[in-house]
């Protein structure tokens, strides 16, 4: 953290190695992000003409799981052009009607926009997929498998929390004094090639 041009404002520089290191983090550390595909799909007349047991049977988990890395295309934020940038690889499974469990894998091209909430007092972003990349269906039905892994990102992910301003308010204390509160009041923010920089305006008040 360092200080801004102006002495109320703080500013957060976000490079692409931080983010690396953050995805690797969540990736070794918790389970893959996983949607399930179940709630987008529903079953065809030709595929409940087998009964309603029929998908049931399959063992399909049916859902898209996010990875770190997948057929050499890894999970990544990248700050490109006054753009943020996440391709996000992913593998997965889906039950097409009289073909059984079909394992996929590929990446989206996915745009982030950011956007502050005054309401909230958050900096909020959404994600936003421009392309999607499958392989492994064999020929069968992949753009459908592509329709369903978009609908699934741009419904389930977003919206995305980043920063609130009432998370990063504190008190500074001041020996033989009441103290001063640093109350954080606005965020603006810029992109530069590498590097996102969020700028936080502060007042200072009496606790």
């Amino acid at each position: 953290m360092a200080a801004g041009a102006k002495a109320q404002e703080l500013t957060i520089s976000f490079n692409e190695t931080f983010m690396d290191a953050l995805l690797d983090g969540i990736f070794k550390n918790s389970e893959p992000p996983e949607f399930s595909l179940a709630s987008i799909t529903q079953p065809s007349d030709e595929t409940m003409a087998f009964g309603p047991s029929f998908i049931e049977g399959l063992d399909c988990r049916q859902s898209i799981r996010l990875q770190r890395e997948t057929n050499g295309v890894r999970t990544a934020v990248r700050f490109r052009n006054g753009m943020i940038l996440a391709p996000l690889a992913f593998n997965g499974d889906y039950a097409p009607p009289f073909v059984g469990c079909l394992g996929f894998s590929g990446y989206a091209e996915t745009r982030i926009d950011l956007r502050f909430d005054a309401a909230s007092r958050k900096l909020m972003a959404n994600a936003t997929v421009m392309n999607v990349n499958v392989n492994g269906t064999g020929g069968i039905g992949g753009s459908v498998v592509a329709k369903l892994v978009q609908s699934s990102i741009d419904s389930k992910i977003n919206p995305i929390e980043i920063i609130s301003l009432d998370k990063i308010s504190f008190d500074v204390p001041i020996r033989n004094s009441t103290g001063l509160r640093m109350q954080a009041n606005s965020i603006r923010y810029d992109i530069q090639d590498g590097v996102l920089n969020v700028h936080i305006g502060y007042d200072f008040i009496k606790p």
